[in-house]
């Protein structure tokens, strides 16, 4: 099924749905932190796709969608995989000895994960300039490592987070690959539901925390069913059809320091010195790159005009 192509949208709505993205991301890691006090790793990510998936079908049946095409079963199976099964799994094991706001950065190394696959799979060509973003991105993701908890006590559920961003950088890359054969809505709503279906193995034990969870942790959880589960998903998907793949998950930069005042707030954690420092490095590398961006548009534009 070919979607139609996007029209081109403004800066300005482009800007507030990044936006809008951060910030529903950037509540994650305190929700997931709020829902692992009554829920297991599992039973939280399936709960949790469970409202996003009720959400969508309510979306889907205002909006419409498309059936998909059969042959796009193994595409859309795999997308639900990396974007919500695998994804979401490891990430909420991973936080139960990370920090929310160390989980936040940690989960940001997608970006580094994205501009490989974008180079060694998809063979897109990488400036120098963007390897150094990445690079300088990175070493203030590693001076907020060290700076949280210390780099020995990150450990096995340091790596599982990592992993989780190197799955969501495969959801990316395919979803902007694939991105034209279906509308947003389509294939975001797929995704969801495929992925949501894998989690079901999850379903034994699920009621019981349900029934014994507090309040305030079910409000957390329906929190994060709604907007970084679903909502997110939809303003990402919608980003993704206007804006190419390495400057959108740069963008993503931008969630560690987000996440980190809303876990000051909600949670109580209180940043060091140096997860201050490693925040500023990793915004003045998303600086870097659209000041990078601005200026090889405006010598096509100085180029064109020329010609």
């Amino acid at each position: 099924m070919q979607a139609e192509r996007p029209a081109t949208a403004s800066p300005v709505r482009i800007t507030l749905a990044m936006a809008f993205v951060v910030a529903c991301w950037a509540y994650a890691p305190t929700g997931i932190h709020i829902g692992l006090q009554a829920y297991e790793p599992g039973h939280l990510a399936l709960l949790r796709f469970l409202l996003a998936s009720a959400f969508m079908a309510l979306v889907a049946t205002i909006k419409g969608i498309h059936l998909p095409n059969l042959r796009d079963l193994p595409l859309l199976i795999v997308l639900g995989f990396f974007a919500v099964s695998l994804h979401h799994v490891a990430l909420n094991v991973g936080q139960q000895g990370v920090s929310a706001g160390a989980s936040s950065v940690l989960a940001q190394s997608t970006p580094l994960f994205s501009t490989l696959l974008a180079r060694f799979v998809f063979k897109d060509s990488i400036s120098s300039w963007r390897w150094g973003c990445v690079l300088l991105g990175l070493l203030g993701v590693v001076t907020v490592v060290a700076g949280d908890r210390g780099f020995g006590s990150i450990g096995a559920h340091g790596w599982l987070i990592l992993l989780a961003a190197l799955s969501w950088s495969f959801y990316f890359a395919l979803q902007k690959q694939h991105a034209r054969r279906y509308d947003g809505l389509t294939l975001v709503c797929y995704t969801v539901w495929f992925g949501t279906l894998l989690l079901l193995v999850y379903l034994p034990g699920l009621m019981s925390e349900v029934l014994s969870a507090d309040p305030d942790v079910q409000l957390a959880v329906i929190g994060l069913g709604i907007f970084p589960s679903a909502l997110a998903y939809l303003t990402w998907a919608y980003v993704l059809a206007h804006v190419d793949l390495s400057r959108a998950t740069m963008t993503l930069y931008l969630i560690p320091p987000t996440a980190m005042g809303i876990a000051s707030f909600a949670l109580g954690e209180q940043p060091t010195l140096m997860v201050v420092v490693g925040s500023v490095v990793v915004l003045v590398s998303v600086l870097a790159l659209n000041l990078e961006r601005r200026t090889a548009h405006v010598g096509a534009q100085l180029t064109r005009v020329q010609r």
